[in-house]
């Protein structure tokens, strides 16, 4: 049997702000069909690491490469707040935005695609709310919602930020069982998610980031005490202001066939150089 072609290549990857790397030196490749929690502790780089595969971050230093996607391959939630609650739109709409790629600004649903935004209601559980104010919506009700849109964009590589944070168990259990039947479907997802319990449970693979890579491969492996304590300390220790970057360990590239999480080779200190690009292919 042969381990699936990677989806997502990170080579020597460093991303931040304003120069500042959030996340050093990560390579790794992500092979299409996982299922792959993201963890660390707070201010990790996790939400930026997925704002750089999405295309809306530029490496500062190393590339990465999707494989063979379309144009509209990546489906990316960031975490919530992108939608307005006081502006004055469905839930129909907000939904049918999953359309965008198919339909362009101006154009109009088909009766067909109407169908498709009702289908894809019906399977968050909110079949009948498609002309309620978006702003009129739960917590949970919202997050089904946006789960709903990135339905419709039906693409191989879905990313997710923080999709279960401050909504109640139910709805929980309801999206993560949307997320199982995608991953059943041969779909690759990297997810950001914060309950150890959750990951334990649900992802076969876990990528823990402290601004470094600490470790990747399967999820017990690397939800171990002396790496989770790891990934700690280095959270503690890390300085907002630092113009450098101080690696101990690049990780190995594959969680293809491994039980065991990789972590890596001492690195002298440097600075990063200007002029990658985010390659999609």
């Amino acid at each position: 049997m042969h381990a699936a072609a990677p989806m997502v290549v990170l080579d020597n990857l460093t991303l931040g702000y304003d120069r500042h790397p959030a996340v050093h030196h990560l390579s790794a490749e992500i092979p299409a069909g996982s299922l792959l929690a993201v963890i660390g502790p707070n201010g990790a780089g996790k939400s930026t690491l997925l704002k750089g595969i999405a295309g809306e971050l530029r490496p500062i230093g190393g590339r990465i490469v999707l494989s063979a996607l379309p144009a509209a391959g990546v489906a990316y939630m960031p975490q919530r707040g992108e939608i307005d609650h006081s502006f004055p739109v469905s839930v129909f709409d907000v939904v049918a935005m999953g359309l965008w790629h198919e339909i362009g600004a101006f154009g109009g649903l088909s009766r067909r695609q109407r169908a498709r935004v009702g289908e894809a209601l019906g399977a968050v559980g909110l079949a009948g709310f498609e002309a309620r104010p978006i702003g009129s919506l739960s917590g949970g009700q919202l997050q089904r919602a946006r789960f709903a849109r990135l339905m419709l964009q039906d693409a191989p590589l879905i990313l997710l930020d923080e999709p279960f944070a401050a909504i109640d168990s139910r709805t929980v259990d309801d999206l993560v069982a949307l997320i199982l039947g995608w991953h059943r479907e041969g779909r690759t997802i990297l997810t950001v998610v914060h309950d150890l319990e959750q990951v334990r449970r649900h992802f076969p693979h876990a990528l823990l980031l402290s601004r470094e890579p600490v470790a990747y491969g399967p999820t017990a492996a690397v939800l171990t005490p002396e790496l989770l304590g790891r990934a700690r300390r280095l959270s503690e220790a890390f300085d907002e202001d630092a113009p450098e970057c101080h690696i101990e360990t690049p990780l190995e590239p594959s969680l293809a066939g491994g039980t065991e999480a990789h972590a890596p080779p001492v690195q002298p200190s440097h600075k990063h150089g200007d002029g990658h690009v985010h390659h999609h292919h």
